[in-house]
């Protein structure tokens, strides 16, 4: 049985706790505090230290999903939760102030997640601001780190099917990496 850890990183608001809820099997550990930063998101609370869920794929594959909080200031547990990560869900809202610097950021404090199996770009709430594009996105990580190849979706953290459609396309990526580091692993 292969055992995948996934981060889910992102700015605040942008869906990482939702998303997690989306697909997990078990209920979902969540650190929620009260939002003291309601002019950056709109909402209620935030989670401090980290969201964690479950998810089993073909019988054999188990994939352990952490959610990392959005707010710098919290970046301590970035740290720690990239640690055992084999990739990453970036999720950005783009209904943000300027969610091209919130992706630019995030690929920098990321990066490294790329090279042990990979990242995908989910953005959120494109039905609330139309742009940036999908296209705008690519070009920003062409721009910013040239050396990756990223897929960008436009997607609804609640809609089950296409947060696990963002995660299957992951899970190929960090499987793929993987095989081609250790021929064995792919049998």
């Amino acid at each position: 049985m292969a055992e995948h850890v996934i981060l889910f990183t992102g700015p605040m608001g942008a869906g990482k706790t939702t998303a997690i809820q989306s697909l997990s099997e078990i209920e979902v550990v969540a650190t929620e505090a009260v939002n003291s930063d309601r002019i950056t998101a709109d909402k209620p609370t935030t989670t401090v230290a980290f969201d964690y869920g479950e998810i089993t794929l073909d019988d054999d594959d188990k994939v352990r999903l952490y959610g990392a909080p959005g707010q710098r200031r919290f970046d301590f547990m970035w740290t720690i939760l990239r640690e055992r990560a084999v990739g990453m869900v970036l999720l950005v809202n783009n209904d943000a102030a300027d969610p091209l610097a919130s992706l630019t950021e995030f690929l920098g404090e990321f990066g490294d997640l790329h090279a042990r199996g990979g990242i995908v770009v989910g953005v959120t709430r494109s039905d609330l601001a139309p742009v940036p594009t999908l296209d705008d996105y690519a070009a920003c990580i062409a721009a910013a780190r040239p050396e990756m190849m990223i897929p960008v979706f436009t997607l609804d953290a609640r809609e089950p099917s296409q947060m696990r459609t963002a995660l299957m396309s992951l899970i190929l990526n960090v499987e793929s990496t993987a095989a081609s580091r250790d021929p064995a692993f792919a049998q």
